[in-house]
């Protein structure tokens, strides 16, 4: 009976959730309710919710987490300054007579957007009602221009300052820490959400060159899905210089900060909060009414997100308190293969229940639960935060549930069918799949860079 209640209180979670009742009180009000039943049965000790208290300090009084809002607002002054708009213009004009040259160029600024926001839903949004009308009014197959907007819309995920990888980094630090204290090591090199932003860079990068190759293919060996633009004037070196410096300048102030360690996360968040409030004063982009908006929008999101997470640090106390992260232990150490198929199987699950939970809600409640027994398996910390974002990012945008794909929905034309968008982004599923299998291969894709920057 003691495996069974948390088993059964994980179950009642992912259910309420399915049946759309809202996230934080869902997860709070299960825990509370298993925790009476607990007690009743004597399987939960009451004292451990005054553990609770504490958990809330310790997230009011966490330098990281600071990070979020401030990143947040970043994106959200960056997405209302149309500073993609005019990028995504300029390079169009710049890449249009090339094979698949408006694809590329689609890439390359959903690219730069994820680097400047991280914010997902925001960067499809926007891709989607910025580029997919300019594509399919160029001849390109509906099939392909959705998929490249759905694709390179769930880049945020995993390319740095990604907010997933900030909560990531945050949880995955405890969870570290917490085994190998159980290990009886003290002194353990901490990991940070530098080593995340690290270890994304280069899984991030190989991912946009798979987009890059697969447009540019299309081009040039089906050019009736994605024609090339040969009537479109020319632009000017300067306006495309122009145009693409404040974004670059963004990543490499917020992300050179970082590597250079010249900055923590949180200091780098505050200090690109600071430069896109800049680059919309200088575009004239910044009154006071859309200020107000920006502050709202903000304030919404950061409000969720810490909701959540301390709904969340609720359900991992009641979790462990029945005997949940024990039992979870047992049932990977007695798993035939040992760390292969506890990773395959805790990647197999992250996958299904990002169809219908949110990564702030996969980050939160599933992450805590499993990572401290993989870690305690010896799986590296900063692979297994990248491999997470990786499958995320790959669930988001798998049909029928993905999220990335109902957010293209929303925007998109009544004439796109929703199975065409469904079609559009198997391709990329299939390269997201790839890049799975090559870092599961070669986990130091995602652990070259932090160790050869970070651990000097």
């Amino acid at each position: 009976m003691s495996d069974l209640l948390p088993l059964l209180m994980f179950l009642a979670v992912c259910a309420a959730l399915m049946l759309g009742y809202p996230v934080a009180f869902t997860l709070a009000g299960v825990a509370l309710w298993f925790a009476g039943i607990g007690i009743l049965l004597g399987h939960f000790d009451a004292q451990l919710l005054f553990a609770y208290p504490d958990r809330v300090f310790g997230v009011m009084t966490n330098g990281t987490l600071i990070a979020v809002p401030l990143f947040i607002f970043m994106g959200v002054v960056l997405e209302r300054s149309k500073l993609a708009e005019e990028l995504l213009e300029n390079m169009a004009r710049a890449c249009g007579r090339l094979p698949g040259g408006l694809g590329v160029s689609v890439v390359l600024v959903g690219t730069l957007l994820a680097a400047s926001t991280g914010i997902v839903g925001a960067t499809v949004v926007t891709m989607g009602l910025m580029s997919l009308p300019t594509m399919l009014r160029r001849g390109y197959s509906p099939q392909l221009a959705t998929g490249l907007i759905c694709a390179t819309g769930t880049l945020g995920q995993v390319i740095p300052p990604s907010i997933a990888l900030v909560l990531l980094g945050d949880i995955l630090s405890s969870s570290y820490q917490q085994s190998q204290l159980a290990k009886g090591i003290f002194n353990a090199a901490p990991v940070s959400v530098g080593d995340l932003f690290l270890g994304a860079l280069l899984p991030g990068l190989l991912l946009v060159v798979f987009y890059l190759l697969y447009a540019f293919g299309k081009g040039l060996f089906q050019p009736a899905q994605a024609p090339r633009i040969l009537e479109e004037e020319k632009v000017s070196a300067r306006r495309l210089v122009f145009s693409i410096l404040p974004p670059i300048l963004l990543i490499l102030v917020v992300l050179g900060s970082i590597i250079s360690g010249a900055a923590t996360p949180t200091e780098a968040a505050g200090v690109g909060a600071v430069a896109a409030v800049i680059l919309a004063l200088i575009k004239k982009q910044l009154c006071r009414r859309k200020l107000t908006a920006i502050v709202h929008d903000t304030a919404k999101m950061t409000a969720m997100v810490f909701t959540i997470l301390l709904a969340a640090s609720v359900f991992s106390l009641v979790f462990r308190g029945l005997g949940g992260e024990a039992m979870i232990e047992r049932f990977f150490h007695h798993l035939p293969g040992g760390v292969f198929t506890a990773m395959l199987v805790v990647m197999a699950v992250i996958f299904v229940l990002g169809f219908i939970l949110d990564f702030i809600e996969i980050t939160f409640v599933v992450v805590p639960l499993v990572a401290p027994a993989l870690l305690a398996m010896g799986v590296d910390p900063v692979w297994l935060g990248i491999m997470i974002a990786l499958n995320l990012q790959t669930s988001f945008l798998t049909p029928p549930f993905g999220f990335a794909l109902f957010y293209l929905r929303g925007v998109a034309p009544d004439e796109i069918a929703t199975r065409t968008i469904y079609q559009g982004a198997v391709p990329f599923i299939v390269m997201q799949l790839a890049l799975l299998v090559v870092l599961a291969l070669w986990p130091q894709l995602a652990t070259w860079l932090p160790n050869l920057l970070m651990k000097q």
